[in-house]
């Protein structure tokens, strides 16, 4: 198996830095949740094994191939007379702001033991490369490096591709239980409702089917749930946000429609004039509201307080949603009594002004406090 290396930036030979750093950055931590290695892995013995033990558990894995291009890259700067360490770091397996810092702890760490002034970063694709700019916060960058794999491009490959992912979408839970379970649900359905003559009545239970599982997977509502039931405090926190809160948001209707007058509803017989009466609206709305806010707030709340005992840094984000909640809801109630008792459309003006204003105010505070409590830990660091 044969590996191409395309060099990004400049090349080492033309650097000024005598004490090199390579790098190989595993940003999604397959290093870890695969053969259960422990980063930073530093020297190249270890890192050696760590490819091994990685190779092993998942031979098709590129992240083993980065590791063993960055050993080469270690041994032909030595040989050229640098003085030169070889590293594998690694973020999380779900990425994101998580995974850069902990690539930039690990990277502290490692030059707390090698004292080095320049980088050669080894990766294998663009994701790992786009934690570059973390590195170059405290350490210079003197050249890249991306493994590119070698493969058979003939059809009998092409086949064996075909047919491997066939396979995982037929034995691998992860990917049956959608490709497989949901077609294979609305098949049954069907096939049942079709001897029982009642086709018509299943086509809008199969079609609300296939939408549910379609607005699951494209906004990860399963992955959601089963983070929130987990038996932890903040888990179980969030689960009892989520279930009150979505019982008042499906209560509000009710609410809205107990507060329409019932001479409006019975003087317009007909179902468009309903909709289309304003102060009908209005009254539905402003019942509404209420409870429809409050269950929103305990959404909120419930992440906000759940995020704040597990630690997760996402205190503003929280903070603000609630704050927004609160700042918008005289805007709307004021937009109800234009439509119950038509008052002049000017009067939405001072409410959102100063919904407008709490929310600008309150997201300034919230960042200076922010960039205070991080000024901090930089300087404790």
């Amino acid at each position: 198996m044969s590996q191409r290396s395309d060099k990004v930036e400049k090349d080492v030979n033309a650097s000024t830095s005598n004490k090199l750093l390579v790098i190989c950055v595993d940003r999604d931590n397959d290093v870890g949740e695969k053969a259960g290695i422990v980063t930073p892995v530093i020297g190249r013995d270890a890192c050696i094994e760590a490819a091994q033990r990685l190779a092993l558990e998942d031979p098709e894995d590129a992240d083993s191939n980065s590791i063993f291009s960055a050993i080469k890259t270690y041994e032909d700067l030595i040989s050229k007379g640098y003085q030169v360490e070889v590293v594998t770091v690694a973020g999380v397996k779900d990425r994101g702001v998580q995974a850069d810092e902990k690539i930039l702890i690990e990277t502290k760490i490692v030059l707390e033991k090698f004292s080095a002034n320049g980088a050669v970063i080894v990766s294998d694709g663009e994701d790992d490369e786009s934690v570059i700019p973390v590195i170059q916060n405290v350490l210079p960058v003197v050249s890249v490096q991306r493994v590119v794999m070698k493969v058979s491009r003939s059809v009998e490959y092409s086949y064996a591709v075909f047919g491997k992912y066939l396979k995982m979408i037929a034995y691998d839970s992860k990917y049956s239980k959608f490709f497989l379970g949901v077609p294979g649900i609305l098949l049954l359905i069907g096939g049942i409702a079709t001897v029982f003559d009642y086709t018509a009545e299943i086509f809008a239970v199969l079609v609300s089917i296939l939408g549910g599982a379609f607005l699951i997977r494209a906004f990860d509502i399963d992955k959601a749930w089963s983070s929130w039931s987990k038996p932890t405090p903040m888990g179980f926190i969030r689960m009892f946000t989520m279930v009150t809160g979505v019982l008042l948001i499906l209560s509000s209707v009710p609410a809205g429609i107990s507060s329409v007058e019932p001479e409006l509803i019975e003087s317009n017989t007909e179902l468009i004039v309903k909709i289309t009466d304003k102060v009908i609206i209005g009254q539905f709305v402003a019942g509404a509201i209420p409870i429809l806010w409050i269950g929103m707030g305990a959404i909120f709340a419930g992440t906000l307080l759940s995020n704040w005992i597990g630690g997760i840094p996402r205190q503003i984000s929280d903070s603000l949603r609630i704050i927004v909640l609160i700042s918008i809801y005289p805007t709307i109630a004021q937009f109800t009594n234009i439509l119950i008792y038509d008052e002049n459309s000017f009067t939405l003006i001072p409410p959102l002004l100063g919904g407008l204003a709490a929310t600008l105010i309150s997201a300034t505070i919230l960042f200076k406090k922010y960039r205070k409590q991080k000024d901090q830990e930089m300087v404790l660091d």
